[in-house]
């Protein structure tokens, strides 16, 4: 099975003139988004707090994280981005996914739009 990757962009706030772009990884097994520090910082969002992760091979390891605004795929939501290693591909978890309503089809390798964000 391939890869899925979506260019995503990062800002501080929605007024921000400064943001971070790039080609993200879809990671369905990750909750929230991976950016690296250095490039977060450049354009302007700062960690807020820390928070413990458990990684993909088992490790646990703390990380800071801040708040943004997330766009992709016309879409814009808000939350969390840890402040990852400066040589860590970008990671897109699915928070942000389902927050807009977009699910990753696993045959085709593609994100497809819910037709309605569930409520209930």
């Amino acid at each position: 099975m391939g890869l899925t990757h979506v260019t995503v962009t990062l800002k501080a706030s929605q007024s921000s003139k400064k943001k971070y772009e790039a080609e993200f990884l879809v990671d369905t097994g990750a909750t929230d988004i991976m950016a690296p520090a250095k490039k977060l910082l450049k354009a302007g969002i700062k960690p807020i707090a820390k928070t413990v992760y458990e990684l993909a091979d088992g490790s646990v390891k703390e990380y800071p994280f801040g708040l943004v605004v997330i766009e992709f795929m016309g879409e814009t939501t808000a939350g969390r981005v840890i402040f990852g290693p400066d040589e860590v591909e970008p990671i897109l978890g699915v928070t942000a996914l389902e927050s807009v309503g977009i699910l990753v089809d696993a045959v085709r390798q593609t994100l497809k739009r819910m037709p309605a964000i569930p409520l209930k």
